[in-house]
């Protein structure tokens, strides 16, 4: 199925998201794994990829980034991220737009994304 180009959409998670929407994750730094499994099939064949991830790693560190630190699984591959902020990415070159979420400001967004973003308007700025 997905090779042949039958699926539309695939939503998958991340270790890291750059804002060329790039990702990485098929490999956890100091983890022996038997390989990388399915994902690359995934992001090469789907028309459409979401990422559904948390922004922030365990040890604080951001996810969403300039450019990934781990081995990648795809380029230029991800359409579209959600978490508490969300975040768009339509193929435009640039870093990525972002929509807050109630309770969440633009700013606190930012704090915790490395690329700067692009805030529309209708989020208060």
């Amino acid at each position: 199925m997905i090779r042949g180009g039958h699926i539309d959409i695939a939503i998958l998670g991340a270790m890291e998201v750059s804002e060329q929407g790039d990702i990485a994750n098929w490999t956890i730094p100091g983890k022996v794994l038997k390989g990388m499994g399915g994902a690359m099939d995934l992001v090469s064949g789907a028309k459409r990829v979401i990422v559904a991830m948390e922004q922030v790693a365990r040890d604080g560190s951001k996810k969403l980034l300039k450019e990934c630190r781990l081995p990648l699984t795809g380029k230029k591959c991800v359409n579209h991220g959600h978490e508490r902020a969300g975040g768009d990415r339509h193929h435009a070159p640039g870093a990525p737009a972002a929509r807050s979420c109630p309770g969440v400001t633009p700013d606190d967004v930012q704090k915790v994304t490395e690329p700067k973003l692009r805030i529309p308007l209708s989020c208060g700025r």
